[in-house]
């Protein structure tokens, strides 16, 4: 294991328009020769969101999606089935 990361990723509460502003200033830091169509469905999505065009769900699906196929997203990631619903492991 790298000793630089750590061994249970940890989970923090989000903040109010946090989340979103946060996974666009990551995906602007993306580079440029892997920037694909997820890519950019997600950041049109999280832009979207934060001049309130595209609702803050969708733009987290969006992310989300970015990430499962960049190979991010961690294997226990909980994601909600739908509004509301439970939530279940996001198996890669």
């Amino acid at each position: 294991m790298d000793r630089l990361q750590f061994e249970v990723p940890v989970r923090i509460a989000p903040v109010p328009g946090q989340p979103v502003e946060q996974a666009l200033d990551f995906l602007q830091t993306w580079p440029v020769r892997r920037k694909g169509p997820t890519y950019q469905a997600a950041f049109n999505a999280c832009f979207g969101a934060t001049v309130d065009i595209v609702e803050t769900e969708d733009a987290w699906r969006a992310f989300m999606a970015f990430c499962r196929v960049s190979g991010l997203l961690a294997r226990d990631m909980m994601v909600p089935r739908k509004r509301g619903g439970e939530a279940r492991v996001l198996r890669a």
